[in-house]
């Protein structure tokens, strides 16, 4: 090989291996409300809210569709103790509240699930082909392979499940904290809602043509009233570890205003397009 050839393939190598990696993609990042309960005690939900305010409380899945997936934040739920105890209003499974969207059950390639309480992971099994992303501290804490409960904040019903799903090999357990699981989607822990609940970034395509980075912080801050009052969550383990997850957030976020809590109807004020319970965040 002559001296020239051999400098032009060093040349060729050289700049393959200094090429940037493709970039992740953007995903429209929507959440849907698949049901309401009018009236629950503030108390719950804010530390140290006057015991006397109730407010509106609701039940939400995130979707994130982008680079070829259809990912899912949460699972809702669906079965009918929960809709008997609860006795929420408008109802409908989650995985018919995607239909607006022209999202059906089997589009759905990932669900991300931020903690194991049964409003959250009970609708995991409406999705027969996605993949199941969770914290393998939460899952270890809560249950194992044979679905049993290790700690009362998991429903016998959901660990069941968990334990067939991953039987199946439709479980992927996350093993720590700041994890890219799919590209333009990086969890986090340390809000402490449960043992190692986690909220999660997403590289999103906002209205303006520009990529922002939305947070999605599901349980981990209830309410608009957590994050703009720096107020923990009640039900914390953790309420010192909870604000800092609140301060994170505010680091990761392009914006403020695409820190979207959990279990606001306010989000649907605030993000009011297209509507009817479905609130595309850009």
């Amino acid at each position: 090989m002559s001296t020239l050839r051999f400098a032009s393939l060093l040349v060729a190598i050289a700049s393959l291996a200094h090429r940037a990696p493709p970039p992740s993609p953007a995903y429209e990042v929507y959440a849907v409300r698949f049901a309401t309960v009018d009236s629950y005690p503030t108390r719950f939900l804010v530390a140290g809210a006057d015991s006397n305010r109730r407010t509106p409380l609701a039940f939400t899945v995130w979707l994130m569709r982008g680079g070829g997936r259809t990912v899912l934040m949460d699972a809702g739920f669906y079965r009918d103790k929960f809709i008997q105890r609860w006795k929420p209003v408008g109802f409908m499974k989650p995985s018919d509240a995607l239909a607006p969207l022209g999202v059906k059950p089997s589009d759905v390639t990932d669900i991300v699930i931020s903690h194991v309480h049964w409003d959250h992971l009970d609708g995991a099994d409406l999705f027969p082909r996605a993949r199941i992303w969770l914290q393998r501290a939460e899952y270890e804490h809560y249950t194992n392979d044979t679905g049993a409960v290790l700690d009362r904040a998991i429903d016998v019903d959901d660990a069941k499940m968990l334990a067939k799903l991953k039987a199946a090999g439709r479980v992927q357990l996350i093993p720590g904290d700041s994890t890219e699981i799919i590209p333009g989607i990086t969890v986090f822990t340390g809000g402490k809602h449960t043992f190692a609940s986690e909220f999660a970034t997403v590289r999103t395509a906002l209205a303006d043509g520009r990529v922002g980075t939305a947070v999605l912080a599901s349980d981990n801050a209830y309410l608009y009233e957590n994050l703009e009052g720096h107020r923990p969550i009640t039900q914390s383990l953790d309420t010192l570890s909870n604000l800092r997850a609140q301060d994170r957030m505010s680091r990761l976020a392009s914006e403020p205003r695409l820190i979207v809590p959990g279990h606001d109807v306010d989000v649907f004020v605030r993000f009011p397009k297209p509507g009817n319970g479905i609130a595309r965040i850009e």
